[in-house]
């Protein structure tokens, strides 16, 4: 019995300084990274939909002290695989940094620290604090990417809820007009942060309520299923109370304080309903402290010089990939390259005369060419080049600030975006097509990004060709080709102008792209 004792006592004595070099070494790699972490800072700062970040180290380290009488009784056995992991998450976040994918760098960044607790304390210490650790997750300002998907199903949902109300209504992408007015869902009306609220709130929620893993799985999903659909009706009731007070009503930024009351009464509900088949906890904590009492009697110490060279060897390996993306970006070349556009199709000359007065906008300082065009039949062909050098956070070529037409304050908007594959010659060639329009004019669009020879319309594939280059040459030359012509009725017209004018003029641009980049 004396000897059990002695042996938590020693166990405990050593997990103590263990968890302190831990804590140190989480603090080392949150400096060494401190760009990629202060990134995250500045969008909770910046933006109401992510300010729950502020949150989630305080929900973190409450539900480690809530379990902090367990843990002391754990085996601490530092693992040499968590550092091989290390490693590799630090190369995933090199290659997300030549490639300038900001979320990408965060979310490798916040995998470290998991992999810090099995280095230092061991995979057993990592087990325990599963869901604390997995649940730092949410800190990283993820889900502008559901935006366009989140418009296109409250847009999908308050028209055909409109229409069975048998209210008329018109529509042109996320665009739609009433014979009381004119709606459009834009991003503020996409109910992400309402998603994002719920999401984080559910799972704790559900980590806290419920002891099986079923029903904190079918909570979660239904945390991911009511913010999504309730968002769908609260467009139809703003939407409804702006058609039945004669645009009175619900029009202006009171629109988005009834939405956030409507959530509010929505979550609640949830919440109230998910309490009915709450579990107790406390055959749980039972069955843990049995666990931990049998675990403790073959529990042994790792000494204070062992559990040091781990929180070492976690810093240097951390250490390793930002000097190594600082050696790869210290001889760049500030000095963009000249694009000397040389026409050599006769078919198709310069004209000052643009086909509209529309441009497409981009962020940073890029390089940029633009020229539009007239054919003998007088058909009229804008060409807008924009090539990036020496590409960084905010200055980079895929980047959601770089739009055809900005969401608000703008005379254009855009009806739709798709993919579409032409034929240009013998090869066949991809594009991104949108339809623009304004008040007096149609605008068709085509465009596609080039980089090291290569086109993708896909802003994955190019930010992969991005990292690829800079690891291998570092180039990071990366350019987007965009071609516009107006049509009356239909995009078939424009279409065909377009097909023509690179079926003249592709080879001409590739040719003057490939000279900038040599």
């Amino acid at each position: 019995m004396n000897n059990r004792i002695l042996d938590k006592k020693s166990n405990h004595n050593s997990v103590y300084p263990a968890m302190i070099m831990t804590v140190l070494a989480i603090i080392g790699i949150l400096a060494i990274y401190h760009e990629t972490v202060w990134s995250m800072v500045t969008t909770w700062h910046r933006s109401e939909t992510y300010a729950h970040g502020f949150l989630i180290l305080p929900f973190v380290v409450y539900m480690i002290w809530t379990k902090r009488h367990s843990l002391i009784t754990i085996n601490q056995k530092p693992s040499s695989l968590a550092l091989i992991a290390l490693c590799v998450l630090g190369l995933f976040w090199l290659i997300a940094e030549l490639a300038s994918v900001l979320i990408l760098k965060q979310y490798f960044v916040v995998a470290m620290l998991p992999v810090v607790v099995g280095a230092v304390l061991g995979f057993r210490m990592m087990y325990a604090l599963a869901f604390p650790l997995a649940y730092l997750f949410f800190a990283v300002p993820f889900g502008d990417i559901l935006i366009p998907p989140l418009i296109n199903f409250t847009a999908d949902f308050t028209v055909n809820a409109l229409q069975l109300s048998g209210i008329p209504v018109f529509r042109e992408g996320t665009f739609f007009s009433l014979p009381s007015g004119n709606w459009s869902v834009i991003e503020a009306c996409s109910g992400l942060r309402y998603l994002i609220a719920s999401v984080t709130l559910g799972t704790l929620y559900a980590y806290l309520t419920y002891r099986s893993l079923t029903r904190r799985a079918i909570f979660i999903l239904f945390s991911i299923i009511v913010p999504i659909v309730a968002n769908g009706v609260r467009a139809y009731l703003i939407v409804m109370t702006g058609h039945l007070s004669d645009m009175e009503l619900a029009v202006g930024v009171d629109h988005l304080i009834y939405g956030w009351v409507f959530f509010g009464l929505v979550m609640l509900t949830l919440f109230w309903i998910g309490s009915i088949w709450r579990e107790d906890r406390q055959n749980e904590i039972n069955a843990e402290k049995m666990n931990n009492s049998s675990a403790g009697n073959s529990a042994f110490a790792v000494s204070i010089k062992q559990s040091a060279l781990f929180m070492c060897g976690v810093l240097m390996v951390a250490s390793i990939w930002p000097v190594y993306a600082a050696y790869l970006e210290k001889d760049v070349d500030d000095e963009p390259p000249e694009f000397n556009f040389s026409l050599s199709d006769r078919n198709w000359r310069a004209d000052g005369d643009p086909a509209s007065n529309w441009e497409p906008i981009y962020i940073g300082l890029p390089q940029q060419f633009t020229e539009h065009f007239v054919n003998h039949e007088n058909q009229k062909v804008s060409l807008f080049i924009t090539y990036y050098h020496n590409q960084k956070q905010g200055n980079e070529l895929i980047n959601s600030g770089n739009v055809l037409v900005p969401e608000v304050d703008s005379k254009w908007y855009k009806i739709s975006d798709s993919k579409l594959a032409i034929k240009i010659g013998e090869s066949r060639f991809d594009v991104r097509q949108a339809e623009l329009n304004s008040f007096s004019k149609n605008l068709l669009v085509w465009r596609w990004y080039v980089l090291d020879g290569v086109a993708t319309t896909s802003p994955y594939i190019a930010k992969a060709l991005l990292a690829k280059n800079q690891l291998l040459s570092g180039d990071d030359f990366g350019a987007e080709i965009i071609v516009a012509a107006p049509y009356d009725i239909k995009i078939d017209e424009g279409s065909q102008i377009l097909h023509q004018f690179l079926k003249d003029m592709l080879a001409t641009i590739s040719d003057n792209l490939e000279k900038i980049n040599q």
